[in-house]
């Protein structure tokens, strides 16, 4: 996705100083039924050759799936990408967390229209408190602004990508929930409780995530764990325990619009930073199975999932304007239709997950190089060959 919906650890592609592609890569790809694999085997090598050093997907349609990867996944020793491994995906942790309140609002524990005041007072209170409800926390409407640039001071120039030094500095840092809710909840309001266009912003999750401690009695991870993951059978998801990864996992560069030079290894992050935002680590296949199976009412309600796509215009902090839902966005490819899911980033990690309406076209992407558009003088990520790349293999999964 190239609509600038980044709210830091989130959402949408910002860009990359583009790393060179190495010099040694391969693609590989395994497809059962009919297939047009070497067009998408093609259109994922491409994304390599556009300054990627590893992409991995899956693509699905129907009862058919095609797994490919190209390129590496450490740029020193030219260890080689594959398909099944693990990849931190940003903000499609978003999707899990709505997931796990609506289900909570199907018990009649929480109310989508209740005040988040009625739950949480000490974290937001007074007149906010009561004006912000739980669904404009999940469709991005709270008028709440992003904590992130206030824990990672390095970066408050932001859109102007200031230094990495907080990236540095946070890397194992723990973070608890309700510091960072605090830091965005006294910033400067984004705007007022309920106004559109909404603003993007990782506070409103951290919150989620606090409501479902208050409702269920044990964390927020240990709940989204219990109640969406394991309902699903996804047996590569999970929020890690600590700063790295389990399992074959590529790392992952950070190039910060070009001021890291070359881009550096953020694989080994603690992510208290956005735990119910953003801190999942899944598989390509895991995060394809989930939101078929979200479509197909598996994990809540279809009463619930027309909820969640009730779209309202949201707002990134590079400027874009997306269609987003309750924690899923809707995307539009013109000419090939409207689609469902959601894609995020964090510090090195970038992965992008789509699906058509009926549920039987999907595509999962992951790279591990994030940021790699260099800015103009007004912090707009300026066009780079990895943004055709990626608009490409769009095409070839849902307009072929």
């Amino acid at each position: 996705m190239r609509a600038p919906l980044i709210a830091w650890a989130s959402a949408a592609l910002l860009g990359i100083g583009a790393v060179a592609a190495p010099a040694a890569s391969t693609a590989e790809g395994e497809m059962t039924g009919n297939a047009k694999h070497g067009e998408l085997a093609s259109a994922v090598e491409a994304i390599r050759r556009a300054g990627v050093p590893g992409v991995f997907a899956e693509v699905r349609d129907g009862e058919r799936a095609w797994r490919g990867a190209s390129g590496v996944a450490d740029v020193e020793t030219g260890r080689p990408v594959t398909p099944g491994m693990r990849h931190r995906v940003g903000s499609i942790t978003k999707t899990f967390t709505a997931a796990a309140v609506l289900q909570e609002v199907e018990k009649g524990r929480i109310g989508l229209d209740a005040p988040i005041g009625t739950y949480l007072p000490q974290l937001v209170p007074g007149e906010r408190g009561r004006r912000i409800t739980v669904r404009m926390l999940l469709n991005q409407t709270s008028g709440l602004p992003e904590y992130l640039p206030y824990a990672f001071p390095s970066l408050q120039s932001f859109p102007a990508p200031g230094s990495a030094k907080s990236l540095d500095d946070n890397r194992f840092r723990q973070f608890h929930r309700a510091e960072l809710i605090k830091m965005g909840v006294t910033a400067p309001p984004a705007g007022e409780p309920g106004s559109t266009p909404g603003t993007y912003s990782n506070t409103n999750y951290l919150l989620l995530g606090q409501l479902l401690e208050r409702v269920s009695g044990m964390t927020a991870e240990e709940h989204i764990t219990r109640n969406v993951i394991e309902r699903a059978g996804l047996r590569n998801t999970e929020f890690p325990a600590g700063p790295r990864i389990k399992g074959p996992h590529p790392k992952m560069y950070e190039s910060l619009f070009g001021t890291i030079d070359p881009p550096r290894d953020y694989s080994d992050y603690n992510m208290s930073w956005v735990s119910t935002g953003a801190g999942l680590v899944s598989t390509v296949d895991d995060v394809n199975r989930f939101y078929r199976l979200l479509l197909d009412g598996k994990i809540i309600k279809p009463s619930s999932l027309e909820q969640m796509q009730r779209t309202t215009p949201v707002v990134g902090q590079t400027g874009g304007t997306v269609d987003y839902g309750l924690g899923l966005h809707r995307f539009t490819i013109p000419g090939c239709g409207t689609f469902w899911g959601h894609d995020g980033t964090v510090w090195g990690a970038e992965t992008l997950s789509m699906i058509s309406p009926d549920g039987r076209r999907q595509l999962t992407v992951a790279m591990n190089l994030v940021r790699w558009n260099e800015l103009d003088a007004s912090g707009k990520p300026q066009h780079h060959p990895i943004d055709d790349a990626l608009k490409a293999l769009r095409g070839t999964v849902f307009c072929g």
